[in-house]
């Protein structure tokens, strides 16, 4: 008999998503002998048997592993046979730990066999609110260093029964060492609290949660990553008290509905949204809202879409079915703070602004909020990368030769490691501005290390001084590499569609911090990843107040009309829509602090056609402001878009004045807000594509690089698309982490990585 041995190491998501029971069935099935353990770097295992046996086991491990793993890499290597009987699943061996880490898997929405148990009443896993199996579950939200391991997961507290110890244990069953593996006699228990104490546990604690949702109430419930504050979303009273009790007014809330057909109820899916709402990851997708959708208005007032998901834990799914009707379910934090995750800060956070808690004693070793992507006019874009997709790893177009921590900016904050040809980013962390976002900041950055076995030497940041994550990367001990905010967000769309040469990036945010100290935000970049020039911008307009002007677009609509019509027609306008319209005119005048930003000019435009000046949250003028034009388009077709210059020179400047005049008087003599909304979208994106084919034509490139959060706006990302793909340019778009400030930490690495590469950690001249 020819026999032969390997020793096997396999690279990628291989742990945690039952890819060591995988092995195991399939070895067995092939008449093999030997083992497999999870290492730091990885699988490695060794294997036994005849040389056909051998290969076909190699050529089937990649090819036929579940998702959601993942094989990058597989190396063999010949060894000499010592006569092994039989093949086992070993502990990790202390020894073989080394300083690489493989990538723990993203949290897994619960899958249909598990399901089908806690619905079957004969299973003895029924109704058991925290069923799980080796093929789904939380595994990043619950792992507190690699390799995965129940040792080092949030289940170490929770010894295994007799029965569920002979599932762990048993090669053909699902549950062959599912690390968080339980039921109800061994595993965590769900708990309704209310008042002073509890009131119910187990599936008594989920009903009585629905018929407290049922009664117009308030609950929190604890998911994977953290908590949510639910209400019956179709009860207009009850999602009114809640935005009251969490002081979010106008925001539009996620809302999670039973099943596909309640979704389509709601929203207009095509076949990509229904295969988004059905993945492992299970994001939240926002989809056009159906004309006469069974929700309240309240809902989502003032915009087109509704951001849907469905039920993604066990308990998600039992509360769902017992309440039988959609629930808004939003994340547990006060405005501008992290999601809540720890149960002692939910009882104090949380359980004022509720009526009850359903919880469990699974503890939550990193809040991990959820996933939000966009699927409007045949495109999907992401809006927020965080539960169910992170940690997934993503390659560098070159590798890094140090490792490198980017720590993202101050809104949206995310943070990325790097090492060799891979970059992982983090979880989304939100807004930097209270002390709870910046404790959430280093958090994150700790157990990233943790799970990658990642040491950076080099970190890279934002240019803004004042920064929450400007000033951490300053305090850290170890070489800091500034990176211009719009530089970072073009290399991140470079990263991530694999590109490394030199493109034209358009920028368009509203702010990033510029290399002259100024506001910039409407940017076209000659840029590769590491360095940029500026090639063109949005004309530069006055910041009235500086924040005060961020928080009320009526300023920004005083400064825009001050440039278009004059002093005295701007302060005739600002008349009642701003304290002191004097004195912001004034500002106006003062040529010491403006701004590029492009995201400005959707807010004036929004102030011109009359949408509230109140933003209540991030990016409301704008949104609200496409909602109107495909409102336009949708009811009466296209019309004539409003134009805006181009002035070349040595930079060029896009300047939308021309349409500021139209837009002021169209609103004026009372044309109808949504069809000056749209013919704004169109103008501005015609313009934007005007101004880039001409820096592309004069650099002598063929591919343009769309960035920045005002890509989010998926019509005007649709205009400028088409119109430079007709004149024959490629396009750069960003399909997996979000074009706002969400994916800067990504582009920061990349650029620190392309600069270390090169000897030099600032921008060249």
């Amino acid at each position: 008999m020819n026999r032969v041995a390997r020793r096997v190491h396999v690279d990628g998501v291989v742990q945690g998503v039952g890819f060591r029971p995988f092995v195991c069935r399939l070895a067995v099935a092939l008449g093999l002998d030997g083992h497999v353990a999870n290492v730091r770097g990885g699988v490695e295992m060794t294997v036994e048997g005849e040389m056909g046996q051998v290969e076909e086991f190699l050529s089937r491990l990649p090819a036929e592993l579940p998702a959601p793993g993942c094989v990058e890499r597989v190396e063999a290597i010949p060894v000499e046979p010592v006569g092994l009987h039989g093949f086992e699943v070993l502990a990790p061996d202390a020894g073989t730990v080394g300083p690489e880490s493989a990538p723990i898997a993203p949290d897994i929405a619960v899958c249909a066999s598990c399901l089908a148990e806690l619905a079957d009443a004969s299973d003895r896993r029924f109704g058991y609110a925290l069923i799980g199996c080796a093929q789904c579950g939380p595994r990043y939200t619950v792992s507190r260093r690699t390799p995965y391991d129940r040792a080092w997961t949030a289940m170490r507290g929770f010894p295994m029964c007799e029965e569920c110890r002979h599932e762990f244990e048993t090669p053909s069953d699902r549950r062959f060492h599912a690390e968080l593996n339980a039921c109800v006699r061994c595993g965590p228990t769900v708990v309704l609290l209310e008042g002073a104490g509890q009131s119910a546990d187990g599936d008594g604690a989920v009903r009585a949660a629905a018929d407290v949702l049922r009664g117009g109430g308030i609950v929190a419930v604890k998911g994977i990553g953290g908590f949510h504050i639910a209400c019956d979303a179709t009860n207009p009273d009850a999602v009114r008290d809640l935005r009251v009790r969490k002081r979010r007014p106008h925001r539009p809330l996620a809302v999670m509905v039973p099943d596909i057909e309640a979704a389509a109820s709601c929203a207009v899916l095509d076949t990509e949204a229904l295969a988004l709402l059905t993945t492992p990851a299970a994001p939240i997708v926002v989809v056009p809202r159906r004309a006469g959708a069974p929700l309240a208005r309240e809902v989502a007032p003032h915009v087109a879409d509704l951001g849907l998901f469905l039920p993604y834990t066990p308990v998600h799914r039992l509360l769902l079915d017992v309440l039988d009707r959609p629930v808004v379910l939003t994340s547990a934090n006060h405005t501008d703070r992290p999601i809540t995750y720890e149960d002692g800060e939910a009882v104090e956070v949380v359980g004022p602004i509720t009526d009850a808690i359903l919880t469990h004693d699974r503890p939550i070793v990193i809040r991990c909020d959820d996933s939000v992507v966009r699927r409007r006019n045949g495109r999907t874009i992401p809006i927020r990368r965080s539960r169910g997709y992170v940690p997934g790893r993503i390659r560098l177009p070159c590798e890094t030769p140090v490792p490198v921590l980017g720590v993202g900016g101050q809104l949206k904050c995310t943070a990325a490691l790097a090492r060799g040809e891979w970059v992982t980013p983090s979880h989304h962390i939100g807004d930097l501005a209270s002390h709870a976002g910046g404790r959430a900041l280093v958090e994150a950055i700790d157990h990233l290390r943790a799970l990658t076995g990642i040491e950076p030497e080099v970190v890279a940041h934002d240019l803004h001084p004042d920064y929450t994550s400007t000033q951490l990367a300053r305090d850290l001990d170890m070489d800091a590499v500034g990176v211009q905010h719009h530089h970072a967000h073009v290399a991140s769309c470079l990263v991530e569609n694999g590109c490394a040469e030199r493109v034209l990036g358009v920028a368009f945010d509203g702010h990033g911090y510029g290399t002259d100290g100024m506001s910039w935000g409407g940017e076209f970049l000659v840029a590769d990843l590491t360095h940029f020039e500026r090639a063109a911008c949005l004309r530069p307009v006055a910041l009235p107040g500086g924040e005060s002007a961020i928080r009320d677009p009526n300023r920004m609509a005083v400064a825009w009309l001050t440039l278009a019509a004059g002093p005295e027609a701007a302060a005739a306008w600002a008349r009642g829509r701003v304290a002191a319209p004097a004195a912001v005119v004034s500002l106006c005048l003062d040529p010491s602090r403006v701004t590029t930003g492009a995201g400005r000019l959707f807010d004036a435009v929004a102030a011109l056609v009359g949408l509230g000046s109140d933003v209540s949250y991030e990016g409301r003028a704008a949104a609200e402001l496409e909602a109107l034009a495909h409102s336009a388009a949708s009811r009466h077709g296209r019309g004539t878009a409003y134009e805006m210059e181009t002035v070349r020179g040595a930079m060029c400047l896009l300047d939308p004045v021309p349409a500021i005049r139209a837009v002021a008087e169209d609103s004026r003599r009372g044309r109808d807000p949504a069809e000056i909304a749209y013919r704004f979208h169109v103008g501005f994106a015609a313009a934007t594509a005007r101004t880039a084919t001409h820096i592309a034509g004069s650099h002598d490139l063929d591919t343009v690089a769309l960035s920045g959060g005002v890509f989010q706006n998926a019509l005007f990302l649709e205009e400028v698309t088409t119109r430079l793909e007709r004149e024959g340019l490629r396009i750069l778009a960003h399909h997996r982490v979000p074009p706002n400030d969400g994916g800067l930490s990504l582009g920061q690495v990349a650029v620190a990585a392309a600069r270390s590469r090169r000897g030099t950690q600032t921008e060249p001249p």
